[in-house]
Protein backbone atom coordinates (compact mmCIF):
# COMPACT_ATOMS: atom_id res chain seq x y z
CA UNK A 1 0.00 0.00 0.00
CA UNK A 2 1.10 3.43 -0.79
CA UNK A 3 2.60 5.48 2.42
CA UNK A 4 0.82 8.48 2.93
CA UNK A 5 3.35 10.93 5.68
CA UNK A 6 1.52 13.93 7.71
CA UNK A 7 4.09 16.46 7.42
CA UNK A 8 2.58 18.95 10.06
CA UNK A 9 4.31 17.52 12.62
CA UNK A 10 8.10 16.58 13.85
CA UNK A 11 11.37 18.59 12.76
CA UNK A 12 11.06 20.11 9.83
CA UNK A 13 14.60 19.02 8.24
CA UNK A 14 14.49 15.47 9.03
CA UNK A 15 10.56 15.68 7.26
CA UNK A 16 12.03 17.57 4.41
CA UNK A 17 15.37 15.79 3.72
CA UNK A 18 13.47 12.22 4.49
CA UNK A 19 10.53 13.02 1.96
CA UNK A 20 12.90 14.64 -0.58
CA UNK A 21 15.22 11.42 -0.81
CA UNK A 22 13.39 9.32 -2.61
CA UNK A 23 12.49 11.95 -4.56
CA UNK A 24 15.78 12.57 -5.32
CA UNK A 25 16.57 9.07 -6.09
CA UNK A 26 13.51 8.71 -8.61
CA UNK A 27 14.59 11.84 -10.35
CA UNK A 28 18.33 10.31 -10.66
CA UNK A 29 16.57 6.89 -12.67
CA UNK A 30 13.83 9.88 -14.56
CA UNK A 31 16.78 11.43 -15.46
CA UNK A 32 18.66 7.97 -16.91
CA UNK A 33 15.67 8.55 -19.42
CA UNK A 34 17.67 11.57 -21.57
CA UNK A 35 21.15 10.74 -19.88
CA UNK A 36 20.69 7.16 -22.37
CA UNK A 37 19.21 8.45 -24.83
CA UNK A 38 21.47 11.22 -25.35
CA UNK A 39 24.83 8.47 -24.75
CA UNK A 40 23.20 5.85 -27.31
CA UNK A 41 22.36 8.26 -30.04
CA UNK A 42 25.66 10.53 -29.46
CA UNK A 43 27.81 7.11 -29.53
CA UNK A 44 25.90 5.22 -31.76
CA UNK A 45 24.23 7.55 -34.37
CA UNK A 46 26.93 10.47 -34.34
CA UNK A 47 27.35 14.47 -34.03
CA UNK A 48 25.02 15.30 -36.27
CA UNK A 49 21.84 13.04 -34.60
CA UNK A 50 22.94 14.35 -31.07
CA UNK A 51 22.56 17.82 -32.42
CA UNK A 52 19.01 16.84 -33.68
CA UNK A 53 18.40 15.84 -30.75
CA UNK A 54 19.73 18.88 -29.06
CA UNK A 55 17.16 20.68 -30.75
CA UNK A 56 14.41 19.57 -29.77
CA UNK A 57 15.06 20.17 -26.45
CA UNK A 58 13.25 23.10 -25.40
CA UNK A 59 10.39 22.22 -27.59
CA UNK A 60 10.11 18.68 -25.94
CA UNK A 61 10.53 20.65 -22.44
CA UNK A 62 7.54 23.39 -23.59
CA UNK A 63 4.97 20.57 -23.34
CA UNK A 64 6.74 18.42 -20.52
CA UNK A 65 6.47 22.00 -18.10
CA UNK A 66 3.30 22.69 -18.97
CA UNK A 67 2.28 19.28 -17.65
CA UNK A 68 4.15 19.45 -14.97
CA UNK A 69 2.91 23.15 -14.28
CA UNK A 70 -0.68 21.90 -13.99
CA UNK A 71 -0.37 18.48 -12.46
CA UNK A 72 1.59 20.05 -9.55
CA UNK A 73 -0.77 22.84 -9.05
CA UNK A 74 -3.56 20.27 -8.90
CA UNK A 75 -1.19 18.92 -6.45
CA UNK A 76 -1.07 21.80 -4.06
CA UNK A 77 -4.88 21.91 -3.29
CA UNK A 78 -4.91 17.95 -3.03
CA UNK A 79 -2.20 18.64 -0.22
CA UNK A 80 -4.01 21.33 1.20
CA UNK A 81 -7.00 18.92 1.76
CA UNK A 82 -4.77 16.21 2.91
CA UNK A 83 -3.43 18.24 5.54
CA UNK A 84 -6.80 19.30 6.66
CA UNK A 85 -8.08 16.00 7.02
CA UNK A 86 -10.92 16.27 4.39
CA UNK A 87 -11.25 13.09 2.37
CA UNK A 88 -14.77 14.10 0.37
CA UNK A 89 -12.99 17.52 -0.54
CA UNK A 90 -9.66 15.63 -1.78
CA UNK A 91 -11.55 12.60 -3.70
CA UNK A 92 -13.48 15.19 -5.64
CA UNK A 93 -10.17 17.36 -6.26
CA UNK A 94 -8.31 14.26 -7.74
CA UNK A 95 -11.60 12.98 -9.93
CA UNK A 96 -11.74 16.94 -11.16
CA UNK A 97 -8.10 16.98 -11.54
CA UNK A 98 -8.13 13.49 -14.12
CA UNK A 99 -10.71 14.70 -15.90
CA UNK A 100 -9.00 18.10 -16.31
CA UNK A 101 -5.94 16.52 -17.33
CA UNK A 102 -6.70 14.52 -19.80
CA UNK A 103 -8.80 17.30 -21.72
CA UNK A 104 -5.42 19.46 -21.71
CA UNK A 105 -3.00 16.11 -22.63
CA UNK A 106 -5.54 16.13 -26.02
CA UNK A 107 -5.15 19.81 -26.58
CA UNK A 108 -1.05 19.71 -26.24
CA UNK A 109 -1.11 16.52 -28.60
CA UNK A 110 -2.89 18.54 -31.23
CA UNK A 111 -1.35 21.37 -30.62
CA UNK A 112 1.97 19.89 -30.04
CA UNK A 113 1.94 17.89 -33.57
CA UNK A 114 0.84 21.19 -36.21
CA UNK A 115 3.41 23.40 -34.08
CA UNK A 116 6.59 21.31 -34.32
CA UNK A 117 7.65 21.77 -38.04
CA UNK A 118 7.06 25.27 -38.33
CA UNK A 119 8.90 26.09 -34.66
CA UNK A 120 11.62 23.98 -36.55
CA UNK A 121 11.73 25.65 -39.24
CA UNK A 122 11.52 29.30 -37.48
CA UNK A 123 14.42 28.61 -35.18
CA UNK A 124 16.38 28.03 -38.69
CA UNK A 125 17.48 24.36 -37.37
CA UNK A 126 20.11 23.39 -40.13
CA UNK A 127 18.43 21.11 -43.00
CA UNK A 128 21.18 18.39 -42.01
CA UNK A 129 19.70 17.35 -38.59
CA UNK A 130 16.20 18.99 -39.32
CA UNK A 131 14.34 15.79 -40.33
CA UNK A 132 15.59 13.56 -37.52
CA UNK A 133 14.45 16.42 -34.87
CA UNK A 134 11.28 16.41 -36.32
CA UNK A 135 10.90 12.67 -35.98
CA UNK A 136 11.71 12.64 -32.23
CA UNK A 137 9.07 15.26 -31.38
CA UNK A 138 6.41 13.83 -33.08
CA UNK A 139 6.75 10.32 -31.34
CA UNK A 140 7.58 12.63 -28.43
CA UNK A 141 3.83 14.71 -28.69
CA UNK A 142 2.25 11.55 -29.78
CA UNK A 143 2.86 10.17 -26.01
CA UNK A 144 1.74 13.14 -24.30
CA UNK A 145 -1.27 11.69 -22.79
CA UNK A 146 0.70 9.05 -20.96
CA UNK A 147 3.45 11.77 -19.89
CA UNK A 148 0.42 13.67 -18.30
CA UNK A 149 -0.97 10.59 -16.34
CA UNK A 150 2.31 9.89 -15.06
CA UNK A 151 2.49 13.49 -13.99
CA UNK A 152 -0.43 13.58 -12.58
CA UNK A 153 -0.11 10.17 -10.82
CA UNK A 154 3.17 10.96 -8.76
CA UNK A 155 1.74 14.49 -8.08
CA UNK A 156 -1.48 12.90 -6.49
CA UNK A 157 0.98 10.41 -4.01
CA UNK A 158 3.59 13.12 -3.49
CA UNK A 159 0.67 15.73 -1.96
CA UNK A 160 -0.25 12.53 0.34
CA UNK A 161 3.11 12.48 1.51
CA UNK A 162 4.67 9.79 -0.67
CA UNK A 163 7.76 9.96 -2.04
CA UNK A 164 8.91 6.17 -2.58
CA UNK A 165 6.33 4.86 -4.97
CA UNK A 166 7.11 7.07 -7.47
CA UNK A 167 10.53 6.20 -6.94
CA UNK A 168 9.75 2.87 -7.39
CA UNK A 169 8.22 3.95 -10.39
CA UNK A 170 11.10 5.37 -11.82
CA UNK A 171 13.81 2.86 -11.19
CA UNK A 172 11.68 0.32 -12.94
CA UNK A 173 10.83 2.69 -16.16
CA UNK A 174 14.79 3.54 -16.34
CA UNK A 175 15.78 -0.17 -16.01
CA UNK A 176 13.33 -1.14 -19.09
CA UNK A 177 14.65 2.36 -21.01
CA UNK A 178 17.68 1.50 -20.98
CA UNK A 179 16.79 -2.07 -22.74
CA UNK A 180 14.61 -0.90 -25.10
CA UNK A 181 17.20 2.09 -26.11
CA UNK A 182 19.98 -0.42 -26.71
CA UNK A 183 17.25 -3.07 -28.43
CA UNK A 184 15.68 -0.38 -30.58
CA UNK A 185 18.60 1.30 -31.30
CA UNK A 186 22.02 -0.82 -31.75
CA UNK A 187 19.50 -4.27 -32.56
CA UNK A 188 16.78 -2.95 -34.65
CA UNK A 189 18.85 0.30 -36.10
CA UNK A 190 15.26 2.54 -35.59
CA UNK A 191 17.64 5.47 -35.00
CA UNK A 192 16.73 8.46 -33.00
CA UNK A 193 12.52 7.47 -33.27
CA UNK A 194 13.67 4.35 -31.40
CA UNK A 195 15.26 6.21 -28.75
CA UNK A 196 11.81 8.14 -28.08
CA UNK A 197 9.76 5.30 -28.05
CA UNK A 198 11.78 3.74 -25.78
CA UNK A 199 10.83 6.63 -23.47
CA UNK A 200 7.94 6.32 -23.64
CA UNK A 201 6.97 3.14 -23.66
CA UNK A 202 9.32 3.64 -20.04
CA UNK A 203 6.93 6.39 -19.22
CA UNK A 204 3.67 4.48 -19.61
CA UNK A 205 5.01 1.55 -16.92
CA UNK A 206 6.08 4.28 -14.28
CA UNK A 207 2.63 5.44 -14.77
CA UNK A 208 0.85 1.92 -14.23
CA UNK A 209 3.04 1.35 -11.17
CA UNK A 210 1.52 4.79 -9.75
CA UNK A 211 -1.80 3.75 -10.50
CA UNK A 212 -1.79 0.46 -9.05
CA UNK A 213 -0.65 2.03 -5.74
CA UNK A 214 -2.83 4.83 -5.72
CA UNK A 215 -5.85 2.73 -6.33
CA UNK A 216 -4.60 0.67 -2.80
CA UNK A 217 -5.44 4.04 -0.80
CA UNK A 218 -8.96 4.11 1.19
CA UNK A 219 -9.85 7.33 1.57
CA UNK A 220 -8.97 7.93 -2.45
CA UNK A 221 -11.86 4.95 -3.34
CA UNK A 222 -13.89 6.73 -5.88
CA UNK A 223 -16.79 7.26 -7.02
CA UNK A 224 -18.74 8.49 -10.71
CA UNK A 225 -20.02 11.42 -8.07
CA UNK A 226 -16.02 11.95 -7.95
CA UNK A 227 -15.29 12.26 -11.08
CA UNK A 228 -18.66 14.83 -11.96
CA UNK A 229 -16.67 18.10 -13.55
CA UNK A 230 -17.64 21.02 -11.10
CA UNK A 231 -17.36 24.50 -12.12
CA UNK A 232 -15.76 26.19 -9.06
CA UNK A 233 -13.71 23.31 -8.04
CA UNK A 234 -12.33 22.94 -11.70
CA UNK A 235 -12.02 27.00 -11.88
CA UNK A 236 -9.49 27.10 -8.68
CA UNK A 237 -7.79 23.93 -9.78
CA UNK A 238 -7.27 25.94 -12.94
CA UNK A 239 -6.40 28.91 -11.24
CA UNK A 240 -3.30 26.91 -9.30
CA UNK A 241 -2.12 25.08 -12.44
CA UNK A 242 -2.69 27.56 -15.36
CA UNK A 243 0.12 30.07 -13.67
CA UNK A 244 2.48 27.26 -13.36
CA UNK A 245 1.87 25.94 -16.76
CA UNK A 246 2.01 29.33 -18.10
CA UNK A 247 5.19 29.99 -16.04
CA UNK A 248 6.98 27.27 -17.36
CA UNK A 249 5.89 27.60 -21.00
CA UNK A 250 6.90 31.24 -21.27
CA UNK A 251 10.73 29.95 -19.73
CA UNK A 252 10.71 27.40 -22.56
CA UNK A 253 9.96 29.95 -24.90
CA UNK A 254 13.06 31.79 -23.49
CA UNK A 255 14.58 28.78 -24.27
CA UNK A 256 13.90 27.94 -27.58
CA UNK A 257 15.32 32.08 -28.17
CA UNK A 258 18.31 30.45 -26.77
CA UNK A 259 18.19 27.68 -29.16
CA UNK A 260 17.36 29.69 -31.94
CA UNK A 261 20.88 31.76 -31.30
CA UNK A 262 22.70 28.52 -31.26
CA UNK A 263 21.52 26.91 -34.43
CA UNK A 264 23.06 29.88 -35.90
CA UNK A 265 26.68 29.01 -34.58
CA UNK A 266 26.88 25.31 -36.09
CA UNK A 267 26.10 21.48 -35.58
CA UNK A 268 29.55 21.66 -33.90
CA UNK A 269 28.11 24.16 -31.11
CA UNK A 270 25.00 22.57 -31.02
CA UNK A 271 26.43 18.78 -30.16
CA UNK A 272 28.47 20.47 -27.31
CA UNK A 273 25.71 22.98 -26.13
CA UNK A 274 23.63 19.38 -26.31
CA UNK A 275 25.88 17.40 -24.11
CA UNK A 276 25.86 20.00 -21.32
CA UNK A 277 22.26 20.46 -21.71
CA UNK A 278 21.28 16.56 -21.33
CA UNK A 279 22.98 17.29 -17.58
CA UNK A 280 20.74 19.99 -16.64
CA UNK A 281 18.57 17.93 -14.87
CA UNK A 282 21.22 16.04 -13.49
CA UNK A 283 22.50 19.37 -11.72
CA UNK A 284 19.04 20.52 -10.70
CA UNK A 285 17.67 16.89 -9.60
CA UNK A 286 17.68 17.49 -6.18
CA UNK A 287 16.39 20.97 -6.28
CA UNK A 288 13.12 19.54 -8.25
CA UNK A 289 13.09 17.19 -5.29
CA UNK A 290 13.52 19.94 -2.42
CA UNK A 291 10.96 22.03 -4.45
CA UNK A 292 8.07 19.03 -4.16
CA UNK A 293 9.27 18.23 -0.71
CA UNK A 294 8.27 21.84 -0.09
CA UNK A 295 5.08 22.19 -2.00
CA UNK A 296 3.96 19.37 0.23
CA UNK A 297 5.15 20.17 3.05
CA UNK A 298 3.63 24.12 2.96
CA UNK A 299 0.55 22.93 1.46
CA UNK A 300 -0.32 20.29 4.21
CA UNK A 301 1.30 22.84 7.08
CA UNK A 302 -0.98 25.47 5.81
CA UNK A 303 -4.10 23.22 5.50
CA UNK A 304 -3.58 22.56 8.95
CA UNK A 305 -3.39 26.27 10.25
CA UNK A 306 0.28 25.80 11.06
CA UNK A 307 1.89 29.13 9.52
CA UNK A 308 4.84 29.33 11.49
CA UNK A 309 6.03 25.55 10.70
CA UNK A 310 6.47 26.88 7.12
CA UNK A 311 9.32 29.50 8.06
CA UNK A 312 11.22 26.99 9.94
CA UNK A 313 10.37 24.53 6.72
CA UNK A 314 11.63 27.91 4.71
CA UNK A 315 15.19 28.14 6.63
CA UNK A 316 15.38 23.99 6.94
CA UNK A 317 15.20 23.53 3.02
CA UNK A 318 17.83 26.61 2.41
CA UNK A 319 20.25 24.99 4.24
CA UNK A 320 20.62 21.58 3.35
CA UNK A 321 19.97 22.55 -0.92
CA UNK A 322 22.71 24.85 -0.87
CA UNK A 323 24.94 22.16 0.87
CA UNK A 324 23.71 19.68 -1.99
CA UNK A 325 24.20 22.16 -4.74
CA UNK A 326 28.06 23.14 -3.77
CA UNK A 327 28.29 18.96 -3.92
CA UNK A 328 27.33 18.83 -6.92
CA UNK A 329 28.87 21.38 -8.70
CA UNK A 330 32.12 20.21 -7.16
CA UNK A 331 31.62 16.86 -8.71
CA UNK A 332 30.84 18.29 -11.80
CA UNK A 333 34.06 20.11 -12.21
CA UNK A 334 35.90 17.39 -11.04
CA UNK A 335 34.20 14.51 -13.56
CA UNK A 336 32.61 16.87 -16.04
CA UNK A 337 34.76 16.27 -18.88
CA UNK A 338 34.72 12.46 -18.32
CA UNK A 339 31.36 12.77 -17.93
CA UNK A 340 30.70 14.45 -21.43
CA UNK A 341 32.97 12.09 -23.15
CA UNK A 342 30.56 9.51 -23.03
CA UNK A 343 27.79 11.70 -25.05
CA UNK A 344 30.33 12.51 -27.56
CA UNK A 345 31.57 11.15 -30.68
CA UNK A 346 32.90 11.54 -34.33
CA UNK A 347 36.59 12.63 -35.48
CA UNK A 348 39.31 13.37 -33.16
CA UNK A 349 38.86 17.43 -34.34
CA UNK A 350 34.84 17.17 -33.75
CA UNK A 351 35.55 15.60 -30.44
CA UNK A 352 37.85 18.26 -28.85
CA UNK A 353 35.94 20.95 -30.23
CA UNK A 354 32.65 20.03 -28.88
CA UNK A 355 34.33 18.76 -25.60
CA UNK A 356 35.54 21.99 -25.27
CA UNK A 357 32.34 24.15 -25.85
CA UNK A 358 30.28 21.80 -23.38
CA UNK A 359 32.93 21.57 -20.90
CA UNK A 360 32.66 25.41 -20.56
CA UNK A 361 29.47 25.57 -20.47
CA UNK A 362 29.03 22.78 -17.68
CA UNK A 363 31.86 25.02 -15.53
CA UNK A 364 29.62 27.87 -15.89
CA UNK A 365 26.13 26.30 -14.38
CA UNK A 366 28.10 24.58 -12.02
CA UNK A 367 29.75 27.38 -10.22
CA UNK A 368 26.26 29.17 -10.18
CA UNK A 369 24.37 26.05 -9.18
CA UNK A 370 23.56 27.71 -6.03
CA UNK A 371 21.05 30.42 -7.47
CA UNK A 372 19.10 27.51 -8.84
CA UNK A 373 18.49 25.69 -5.65
CA UNK A 374 17.23 29.18 -3.82
CA UNK A 375 15.10 29.86 -6.98
CA UNK A 376 13.38 26.16 -6.68
CA UNK A 377 12.81 26.20 -2.80
CA UNK A 378 11.57 29.42 -2.87
CA UNK A 379 9.06 29.29 -5.63
CA UNK A 380 7.74 26.33 -4.07
CA UNK A 381 7.12 27.25 -0.47
CA UNK A 382 4.97 30.20 -2.21
CA UNK A 383 3.35 27.98 -4.99
CA UNK A 384 2.61 25.44 -1.56
CA UNK A 385 0.91 28.81 -0.22
CA UNK A 386 -1.51 28.42 -2.66
CA UNK A 387 0.17 31.67 -4.65
CA UNK A 388 0.84 30.88 -8.28
CA UNK A 389 0.90 34.33 -9.68
CA UNK A 390 4.09 35.61 -8.23
CA UNK A 391 6.15 32.66 -9.69
CA UNK A 392 4.54 32.94 -13.06
CA UNK A 393 5.95 36.64 -12.36
CA UNK A 394 9.33 35.51 -11.86
CA UNK A 395 8.88 33.30 -14.81
CA UNK A 396 8.33 36.08 -16.62
CA UNK A 397 11.64 37.86 -15.47
CA UNK A 398 13.72 34.37 -16.07
CA UNK A 399 11.89 34.65 -19.80
CA UNK A 400 13.57 38.56 -20.24
CA UNK A 401 17.06 38.09 -18.77
CA UNK A 402 17.30 34.46 -20.66
CA UNK A 403 16.39 36.55 -23.85
CA UNK A 404 18.05 39.55 -23.71
CA UNK A 405 21.08 37.66 -22.29
CA UNK A 406 21.23 35.59 -25.05
CA UNK A 407 20.42 37.86 -28.15
CA UNK A 408 22.64 40.45 -27.08
CA UNK A 409 25.71 39.12 -24.85
CA UNK A 410 27.37 37.15 -27.40
CA UNK A 411 27.52 40.36 -29.34
CA UNK A 412 30.40 41.36 -27.18
CA UNK A 413 32.18 38.39 -25.95
CA UNK A 414 31.66 35.71 -28.67
CA UNK A 415 29.56 32.79 -28.59
CA UNK A 416 30.60 31.79 -24.77
CA UNK A 417 28.12 34.64 -24.09
CA UNK A 418 25.02 32.07 -24.73
CA UNK A 419 25.73 29.72 -21.62
CA UNK A 420 25.24 32.95 -19.08
CA UNK A 421 21.63 33.57 -20.58
CA UNK A 422 20.49 30.64 -18.13
CA UNK A 423 22.70 31.96 -15.02
CA UNK A 424 20.87 35.71 -15.62
CA UNK A 425 17.58 33.91 -16.05
CA UNK A 426 18.05 32.38 -12.42
CA UNK A 427 19.14 35.84 -11.00
CA UNK A 428 16.27 37.44 -12.04
CA UNK A 429 13.62 34.76 -10.82
CA UNK A 430 15.72 34.78 -7.66
CA UNK A 431 15.48 38.47 -6.55
CA UNK A 432 11.81 38.87 -7.35
CA UNK A 433 10.94 35.48 -5.32
CA UNK A 434 13.10 36.34 -2.41
CA UNK A 435 10.86 39.67 -1.97
CA UNK A 436 7.55 37.62 -2.79
CA UNK A 437 8.17 34.95 -0.32
CA UNK A 438 8.34 37.80 2.39
CA UNK A 439 5.20 39.26 1.58
CA UNK A 440 3.42 36.14 0.57
CA UNK A 441 4.44 34.61 4.36
CA UNK A 442 3.80 38.01 6.34
CA UNK A 443 0.36 37.92 4.70
CA UNK A 444 -0.38 34.04 6.52
CA UNK A 445 0.73 34.68 9.81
Amino acid sequence: MAQTRQMTEGRPISLIFTFALPLMIGNVFQQLYTVIDTMVVGKALGVYALAALGATDWMNWLMLSVIQGLTQGFGILMAQHFGAGRTADLRRTVGNSVLLALLSSMVLLIFGLLMARPVLLLLQTPDNILENALLYLRIMYAGLPIVMAYNLSASILRSLGDGKTPLYAMITAALVNIALDLFFVLVLGLGIGGAAAATLIAQMISCLYCFYHIRKIEYLFMTPADFRLQSGLSIHLLLLGAPMAFQNAIISIGGMIVQFVVNSFGVIFIAGFTATNKLYGVLEVAATSYGYAMVTYTGQNLGAGKTGRIRQGMRASLLIALATSVLIAACMLLFGKLILGCFISGTLEEFTQTMEIAYYYLSVMSICLPILYILHVTRSVIQGMGNTVLPMVSGMAEFVMRAVTAVLLPRFIGETGIFYAEIMAWTGAVVILVISYFIVIKKAE
